[in-house]
């Protein structure tokens, strides 16, 4: 649908220092506080190979965003993407889906920073986690050139509180702490990816904002890269160094990992440095889940999937307030699901895992079916090389999927009760949609 000339639309007004920060600050954020607790109660020291196997998919799945953001740039991409090239009620259903993940890491996030904060001050859990969404929510609705210039003040923040973790704890950390890595067996380092897969959603969210960043053709498949990078530095150093100095029982049994593997190398440092880190950290990683959530169910409004008035945009910011205010309020109301953070997580990988999916084959179709789209993109690999990127991405997403009812099956139940919902929504909502039409 086109806009006119005289109506309000999506700013341009991210770079790529924004992009990596929108990727790695979406990566490093609540998983390197939260997943390594039952990562290691799953695999003990078996998590430091579930983390290098997690990142092979999402290497692959950071290779097809960049060239589709090159050769489409779209905001709301894992939305419009399968909605064009492979069918429009797929688009809706992985979108669907999605509204469940992303309520689920939200409430992932402010579940584990409050958290956290309890370990220095006693704070009332659901009131508390409603006032952080609160304000997250509001710097999304001024702008997103105020939230790119938050992502990257707190990922700078970060990134010095983390490092300042490694510099103290690396020279302490030993391999006798960390054990044999396979000891507890193959099957359950293979439990413990799904969980390990969290550590790295995020990399390609610079894609969900393609419209409102700068040459998106250029800077997205570059800010892309530079995350992975920077993503995967910080993860290593991190795992290893708390595996180091604690060992896998001590990671397993403790609400606050990080915090209880700096207590020894810094004493009473640790707690500030740590709370300061995981606060950082977790608003980080609030600010582009929201952004990116609020820009799907824009891109479903805008193309008639939902509602239109999801589709208007802000003439003051630039922003899509109505979709911001709808995410608002199912971000609110998530604060009502169960608090277990296995259960929280696979309930977030899940539809991620199905969206990565649906990205892939859009990529294969581009390169089978649309050469002019795929002679348009400024990162573009070899044809041959990009179709089985992507049905290799495929295979990938589903094992992982298949991986995860070893950890938790209950998720897996919500989300298709949440699927059958939108389902009968889609279908009920076809006459209208052909009577528009008409």
């Amino acid at each position: 649908m086109a806009i006119a000339e005289n109506q309000p639309h999506l700013k341009k007004r991210v770079g790529l220092v924004g992009v990596v920060m929108f990727g790695a600050g979406t990566a490093i954020g609540v998983s390197i506080f939260s997943v390594l607790a039952p990562a290691a109660k799953a695999a003990g020291s078996g998590l430091l190979l579930a983390v290098a196997i997690a990142a092979v998919p999402m290497i692959l799945f950071a290779t097809l965003y960049s060239f589709l953001s090159s050769a489409l740039p779209k905001s709301g991409a894992s939305y419009e993407w399968p909605r064009q090239f492979i069918h429009p009620s797929v688009g809706f259903l992985i979108s669907w889906l999605r509204i469940l993940g992303n309520v689920g890491a939200i409430v992932v996030l402010a579940f584990v920073l409050v958290s956290y904060l309890g370990a220095a001050i006693a704070l009332p859990l659901k009131p508390t986690m409603a006032a952080i969404i609160t304000v997250i929510f509001f710097l999304n609705y001024l702008g997103v050139s105020v939230a790119a210039r938050v992502q990257t003040v707190l990922m700078v923040a970060l990134l010095v509180a983390l490092g300042v973790f490694v510099w103290f704890g690396a020279p302490q950390a030993s391999f006798a702490t960390i054990g044999a890595l396979t000891a507890r067996g193959w099957f359950a380092i293979a439990t413990a990816v799904p969980l390990m897969i969290s550590l790295f959603l995020g990399i390609e969210s610079s894609a969900e904002i393609g419209e409102e960043v700068r040459d998106a053709e250029r800077t997205i498949p570059r800010g892309i890269a530079l995350a992975v990078l920077l993503t995967a530095i910080v993860y290593i150093a991190i795992s290893a160094t708390a595996l180091g100095l604690v060992g896998p029982t001590r990671l397993a049994a403790s609400p606050a990992p990080l915090l209880e593997a700096a207590k020894g190398p810094m004493g009473r440092l640790a707690e500030p440095l740590i709370l300061t880190a995981a606060v950082v950290s977790i608003l980080k990683t609030l600010n582009a889940t929201a952004l990116v959530f609020s820009r799907a169910i824009f891109a479903m409004g805008r193309s008639g999937a939902l509602p239109p008035a999801l589709g208007r945009i802000s003439a003051r910011f630039g922003t899509p307030h109505v979709a911001l205010l709808v995410c608002y309020i199912a971000a609110m109301l998530g604060l009502f699901m169960p608090q277990s953070l296995t259960f929280l997580l696979l309930a977030v990988n899940i539809p991620t895992m199905l969206k990565y999916m649906s990205s892939s084959l859009s990529a294969v179709n581009i390169a089978r079916f649309h050469p002019e789209i795929y002679a348009h993109a400024v990162f573009r690999p070899a044809r041959d090389t990009v179709i089985a990127l992507g049905w290799t991405g495929i295979f990938m997403g589903l094992a992982i999927l298949v991986a995860g009812l070893g950890a938790d099956w209950r998720p897996y139940a919500l989300i298709g009760a949440w699927a059958v919902i939108g389902i009968l929504y889609w279908l009920i909502d076809a006459r209208r949609r052909e009577a528009t039409a008409i």
